[in-house]
């Protein structure tokens, strides 16, 4: 894995239906939004509530994390903001 996640933290953005995490490159910081569509797949409960898609995200972060890794590595690593999608798991 090019990248690590050492800060556990995540915000949902409910603007934007997103939620936010971050993973580093060394010492570069990437941001990731993850958008609730991509979440979809693991919503087995069917909740439509923030607390119930951060609990899905803390559930599947380490298959959240792998998918944040490929994104990134297929990118480049040139963009330190990304936009992830259903499509993308």
């Amino acid at each position: 894995m090019t990248l690590s996640f050492p800060n556990p933290n995540r915000s949902f953005d409910s603007d934007s239906h997103r939620i936010l995490f971050w993973g580093y490159d060394n010492i570069i910081e990437v941001s990731f939004f993850l958008e609730i569509d991509a979440l979809e797949k693991f919503n087995l409960e069917k909740t439509s509530s923030e607390a119930g898609f951060l609990k899905i995200f803390d559930n599947v972060r380490d298959k959240i994390y792998e998918t944040a890794d490929k994104v990134y590595t297929k990118s480049g690593k040139s963009i330190h903001a990304f936009i992830l999608v259903a499509k993308d798991f």
